[in-house]
């Protein structure tokens, strides 16, 4: 008997010690009202299940929320509207510790839910998210995200897998220098801007959207440079595949010289005769054997 008192007090205390944070879900409203329709207390029981999916938490659902204030006659706790002391109040009156509230928006079956989480300890706004419904191109994580957002933010990651076809290659994410490990990157859902390097290959430069609960596959092909360093330097020089070709006669230094010599003597000869045609005196007198005129 001692024995099974033992064990049931090890399993409440293990049981309280995992359920430290105690969430309270506010009845869904919609332009003020209490919103009772079907497709929101399912959407509702969306949330409820996915906060509850988070370590260490215990969530007290909105029908339970709704009977404790009708047991207290408190109406104007079933539509606080966003006002924080509204919820706080609410939270104290179940006794939990974060209280979720939402304002449905939308026709049909497309709809988004404004959703926020309240600490009923310090009278403050944790976070505020949205939470679509009805779109089929989500990457967000539907319920499941939205409740990681509004409670445990950094868990709010993706995982990326590279397939790079080229070893030795760097990957770069928003700047900084990324360490994969099995090809695989853990980043914060959103977009990303990712830069992959390689000495000899050309940078791959993308911007990726990473999603929630998923893993992305992104291949990567790398296309090498013309030439690379090494294939520039430090080779050999193999004299035996060089092979030399006698020039044309005309293309000789030889014939290059002599016609050079050649020209500048005709220069010098024109150069010599313009001379002395200029230095004889002007007129139609001319100076023969020492005479005059």
């Amino acid at each position: 008997m001692l024995s099974r008192l033992a064990a049931c007090a090890v399993l409440l205390a293990s049981t309280s010690a995992l359920a430290d944070r105690v969430v309270a879900v506010a009845p869904l409203s919609t332009l003020g009202a209490e919103d009772r329709s079907a497709s929101t207390r399912q959407l509702t029981a969306q949330i409820e299940a996915a906060l509850a999916t988070l370590p260490g938490t215990r969530v007290i659902g909105a029908a339970a929320v709704s009977d404790a204030i009708k047991k207290a006659k408190k109406p104007q706790l079933k539509v606080c509207e966003r006002d924080i002391a509204c919820l706080a109040e609410l939270g104290r009156l179940v006794g939990a510790a974060v209280v979720i509230d939402g304002e449905v928006g939308g026709l049909g079956d497309s709809k988004v839910v404004y959703l926020g989480a309240t600490d009923v300890t310090t009278g403050k706004e944790l976070r505020s998210t949205t939470l679509s419904v009805g779109s089929k191109t989500d990457d967000t994580g539907g319920a499941p995200g939205a409740a990681v957002r509004l409670l445990e933010p950094e868990r709010y990651r993706g995982t990326v897998r590279f397939a790079i076809d080229v070893g030795g290659a760097v990957v770069y994410v928003n700047g900084s220098r990324a360490a994969l490990k099995n090809n695989e990157l853990s980043l914060p859902v959103g977009t990303q801007a990712v830069r992959i390097t390689h000495p000899e290959y050309r940078d791959f430069v993308r911007f990726i959207d990473v999603p929630y609960g998923r893993t992305l596959e992104v291949p990567v092909g790398l296309t090498q440079y013309r030439a690379v360093q090494h294939d520039i330097q430090g080779r050999p020089i193999n004299s035996d595949r060089i092979n030399y070709v006698d020039p044309p006669w005309y293309r000789r230094w030889y014939v290059y010289g002599g016609a050079a010599v050649g020209l500048a003597i005709i220069g010098g000869i024109i150069a010599g005769t313009i001379v002395r045609n200029d230095s004889l005196p002007e007129g139609p007198c001319r100076v023969v054997g020492g005479g005059g005129c």
